[in-house]
């Protein structure tokens, strides 16, 4: 997966899922991947992540990927913050700064 700065990339995510005819995963999954790549992205951040956590990083990416219709994670994890509960279309929550 690459990873990219979000940036203008969020109102191209956001037409593109609306244009297109697709199956959107409940957003309780997506939240739940959310947290899940989120803890596993600091686990490996922090230097001390074995190969099986860094493992689980890259599936859950790719299945953040799979589950929002996209190719990067970044993009998958902004799709998915924007699908949760009390998200705002303009909310712009997901683009923090990079590590």
């Amino acid at each position: 997966m690459r990873r990219e700065r979000p940036g203008r990339r969020v109102a191209d995510t956001m037409r593109l899922l609306e244009e297109e005819s697709m199956l959107l995963a409940h957003p309780a999954v997506l939240h739940d991947l959310v947290e899940r790549y989120t803890a596993l992205e600091r686990a490996v951040a922090s230097g001390n992540a074995d190969p099986a956590t860094r493992q689980r990083l890259a599936d859950i990416a790719y299945t953040l990927c799979v589950s929002t219709g996209t190719r990067d994670v970044d993009a998958a994890l902004i799709a998915a913050r924007h699908r949760l509960p009390g998200a705002r279309v303009e909310d712009d929550s997901a683009l923090t700064a990079a590590p």
